[in-house]
């Protein structure tokens, strides 16, 4: 007999991109890129967060708030190996799952209080778009939780090779400073789905509110356009 639990949303991550295209495609790749986890009302406790200030990492348990199907599939097409070979959904980590739950080890890089939001928790290299329900926090443990020793499968090496970046001075003045690095890792890890490689063909991804146009031709990764988000 199927059991079903409901699950409370505990938070939610605020982040530099308003939709799921140009989010990097795991945890941690990007460092530079900065995001802010804020308690529902419900869960604003202080005391909640007692001892979190001696831990560097976290797990954040989340929601693929935008990717819930009715039906689950048993096998899917996982993007690294071009949509053309289908894996057991349990060696992958695809969003359409039985439960679309994500899991992300992020840095903890501060706990602020705030007027407005109680006590939010400063994030690094979050592969989370804008608004992501989160289900539960958990510390990072060094000695229990990495495994150097570990095999990755198919996807024991980054599918493809970090890009070049080049952003025209005139272009990169529209990105406030302190978002300038972490554009340029997102860009550097190649946004574009596996499968696509056409040199001529521009895309675009809403970052820090503004739409970055960009394209890629022998492993360089040009900004065309940088425009407020519409």
């Amino acid at each position: 007999m199927t059991q079903a639990f409901s699950m409370r949303v505990i938070a939610r991550v605020h982040s530099e991109f308003s939709s799921k295209f140009g989010v990097p495609r795991q945890s941690g790749l990007v460092e530079a890129l900065e995001s802010t986890l804020v308690f529902e009302p419900e869960f604003r406790s202080e005391e909640a967060l007692r001892g979190l200030e001696g831990f560097s990492h976290l797990w954040l348990v989340w929601v693929f708030h935008q990717a819930i199907q009715r039906e689950w599939s048993p096998t899917v097409r996982p993007p690294r190996l071009g949509g053309n070979a289908r894996m057991g959904v349990f060696a992958t980590r695809s969003p359409f799952r039985p439960n679309p739950i994500g899991l992300s080890s992020v840095r903890l890089a501060g706990i602020e209080r705030t007027a407005e939001h109680g006590t939010v928790l400063r994030l690094r290299g979050a592969d989370l778009m804008d608004g992501t329900p989160v289900l539960d926090i958990k510390p990072y443990v060094p000695y229990a939780d990495s495994r150097p020793e570990a095999l990755g499968g198919f996807a024991a090496v980054p599918a493809r090779e970090t890009l070049a970046v080049e952003i025209p001075p005139e272009l990169l003045e529209r990105i406030p400073p302190e978002r300038r690095e972490a554009l340029r890792g997102v860009l550097a890890q190649d946004p574009r789905p596996r499968y696509q490689e056409d040199p001529e063909r521009v895309y675009g991804f809403g970052f820090a509110g503004l739409e970055v146009r960009f394209s890629v031709a022998d492993g360089v990764a040009t900004v065309r356009e940088i425009r407020k988000a519409l």
